[in-house]
C-alpha cells in the first residue's frame, strides 16, 4: 500500500469528487427523509387475543443500548476509522467512497427495517404492559385489546419484527469489518490468523447488541435474526459498489483510486511519446516507419512511439 502512494487530498481532488456522486448524496438525503417519515408512521394494528398474550407478558423494561447510541456506534466509529485511514495515506478516494458506501447501507437497511416494521405490525415481547400499563386487559367483541397506555409506547410495541438495533449495527459495523479486512490483507493467503480477530471484532460487538434486544425482552429471537441478515446483506452489496472483495489482491483500496492511477499512467505516457516526437523533429525529423525512436517507460522497458501511441488510443 505504502509504494502505491498517490496524492489524492480533499484539497486537490475532494471538490471534483463530491461534484461527480453529487446525485449519490441527494439519493442519501432522500432516503433519509423516506426513514423518518416511516419510522412515525403507525405500524399495522395487528390482532392481539387473549389466548395470545402469554408470548407478550415479559417485562417493560430499559434498554442496555438505548437507540440513540446506535449512530454513534455503527455510524460515526466507522467513519472516525476512515477518517485515520486517510491522514496514513491521504487517498480522498477512500475516505469519499468509504463513507459513501456506509451512509448507504445503513439507510438502506433503515428503510427497508422500517418498511417492514410498519407492514409486519408485529407485537414485542412487553405488549401487555405497554398496552395495559395498570395490568387490566380489556378485549371487544372479537376478542381483540383495547388498550389503555400511551400511544406512543403502544406505536412501538407494535414494531418487533425485525430488529432495527440489530440491523443497523450489523449493517454499519458489518460495513466496517470488510474495511478492515481490506485494509489489513486479512486474507492474503499468508496465514496470519490474529488478523482475524481484528475483522470480527466489530462483529461480535453487533451480536452482542442484537442479544441485548432479546434480554431486555424488547424483541423475538426471530426479530434480532431478521435484523441482522438485513443488515449484514446490505453492507455487503453496497461495499462491494465501491472496494474489490477484501480477498482480492487490489482489496485495500476503491475501484477509483485504481482507476485514477491507470488515468495518470496513461497521461504519462501520452507525455512521454509527444515529448520524444518533439525532440525527434526538432534534430532532424523522424523516420517514416516511427519505430527508430525509443523511450524509456515507467517500468523500465524500451518502448518504440507505436507502442505509445497505441497505449494512448
Amino acid at each position: 500500500m505504502d509504494s502505491q502512494r498517490e496524492t489524492h487530498t480533499i484539497r486537490s481532488h475532494g471538490l471534483a469528487l463530491a461534484r461527480t456522486h453529487i446525485h449519490d448524496w441527494l439519493i442519501l438525503s432522500l432516503l433519509l427523509a423516506i426513514m423518518i417519515i416511516l419510522s412515525l408512521v403507525h405500524p399495522f394494528n395487528r390482532y392481539v387475543g387473549r389466548d395470545m398474550m402469554t408470548d407478550f407478558k415479559y417485562p417493560l423494561t430499559d434498554s442496555t443500548i438505548p437507540f440513540w447510541t446506535v449512530p454513534l456506534y455503527a455510524v460515526f466509529l466507522p467513519i472516525g476509522v476512515f477518517v485515520a485511514f486517510y491522514h496514513h495515506r491521504r487517498d480522498v478516494y477512500d475516505l469519499h467512497h468509504a463513507v459513501l458506501g456506509l451512509l448507504f447501507a445503513v439507510f438502506i437497511t433503515g428503510v427497508i427495517t422500517e418498511a417492514i416494521k410498519d407492514a409486519v405490525g408485529r407485537p414485542r415481547p412487553d405488549f401487555f404492559w405497554r398496552c395495559f400499563p395498570d395490568g387490566k386487559d380489556l378485549y371487544d367483541r372479537w376478542g381483540d385489546v383495547i388498550c389503555h397506555g400511551d400511544i406512543d409506547v403502544i406505536r412501538q410495541g407494535h414494531k418487533s419484527f425485525p430488529s432495527g438495533h440489530s440491523s443497523w449495527s450489523f449493517s454499519g459495523l458489518g460495513f466496517l469489518s470488510l474495511y478492515l479486512s481490506g485494509k489489513i490483507k486479512a486474507f492474503n493467503r499468508e496465514g496470519h490468523v490474529a488478523k482475524l480477530c481484528i475483522v470480527f471484532f466489530p462483529l461480535l460487538v453487533a451480536c452482542l447488541v442484537a442479544i441485548s434486544r432479546v434480554d431486555n425482552y424488547r424483541h423475538h429471537w426471530q426479530d434480532v435474526i431478521g435484523g441482522g441478515f438485513i443488515g449484514i446483506t446490505m453492507a455487503v452489496f453496497c461495499y462491494l459498489q465501491f472496494f474489490a472483495p477484501p480477498y482480492h489482491a487490489e482489496g485495500w483500496g476503491p475501484y477509483a483510486f485504481f482507476h485514477a492511477k491507470e488515468t495518470s499512467q496513461v497521461s504519462g505516457l501520452t507525455a512521454a511519446c509527444d515529448a520524444a516526437g518533439q525532440e525527434e523533429i526538432e534534430h532532424g525529423g523522424i523516420r517514416s516507419d516511427n519505430k527508430s525512436v525509443m523511450v524509456r517507460s515507467f517500468d523500465g522497458s524500451d518502448m518504440s512511439l507505436d507502442d505509445l501511441e497505441s497505449a494512448r488510443k
